[in-house]
């Protein structure tokens, strides 16, 4: 009879699927662990770089080298990723995440430490559920990516053109559309994280690429509060 055989193939080949499983909740807990450490380490730089004068007469004056430095890093990854070593990643990643600190440390100077913590939990609340949605859902978010690109692109030029001449409807305006993007951004690169992994990857390739998920989710989670910030917080009198 087979179907004593064909049990046994059920069997291995559901077993084989919960190994699977097994692995991507692991991969994917990385990337959160990642991701939630570089958001605790830039929080810590910010109050540091605030509160500590020592500290503040530092790293002040060197804010815009840290933009500029968040570029380079940033561009070196994603370029280099492939030819260096996990250990030097995830070192990359955390200085990412520090120099991160230094350059959004202004804000707690800005706004008001209540409206700080509520819009953080605002963030927080809507990118777990974007990031759940981009994980469990069977809809393919890329149809979606070269919108959402297109956008992030127009809020990077808007943005640049909006230092110089100052308009706050402008700044109104891109704040409201960075929110939709970066919402959007959160599921669509969950689902694309979730999709880079592959069961037979070894420690170190799998390591790289929690890492560089780490840094996209926590890019997400970064300009998500950064535009919430500017239409929810209460500035300081």
């Amino acid at each position: 009879m087979a179907i004593g055989p064909e049990r046994n193939y059920m069997t291995r080949a559901q077993a084989g699927v919960a190994d699977i499983d097994v692995g991507l909740r692991q991969y994917m807990l990385k990337v959160y662990d990642y991701m939630a450490g570089g958001l605790v380490l830039t929080g810590l730089i910010a109050f540091a770089a605030v509160n500590i004068p020592a500290v503040r007469e530092i790293v002040f004056p060197l804010r815009f080298v840290a933009l500029f430095a968040t570029f380079g890093i940033a561009l070196f990854m994603g370029f280099r990723i492939h030819a260096m070593r996990a250990a030097t990643a995830q070192a990359l990643f955390w200085i990412y995440a520090a120099l991160m600190g230094v350059w959004i440390s202004p804000i707690l100077l800005i706004y008001t430490g209540a409206s700080i913590a509520q819009t953080f939990f605002i963030t927080a609340g809507t990118f777990a559920a974007m990031s759940l949605y981009g994980y469990t859902t069977r809809r393919d978010l890329s149809q979606f990516g070269a919108f959402l690109f297109m956008g992030l692109i127009g809020i990077i030029i808007a943005g640049l053109v909006n230092i110089f001449i100052g308009s706050t409807a402008l700044q109104f305006a891109i704040s409201v559309i960075g929110v939709i993007v970066f919402t959007g951004l959160t599921a669509w690169d969950t689902q694309q994280i979730k999709e880079m992994y592959y069961e037979g990857d070894g420690s170190e390739i799998a390591s790289k690429k929690a890492i560089m998920g780490a840094l996209r989710l926590y890019l997400d989670f970064i300009n998500l509060f950064m535009m919430l910030m500017q239409l929810l917080g209460t500035r300081r009198d």
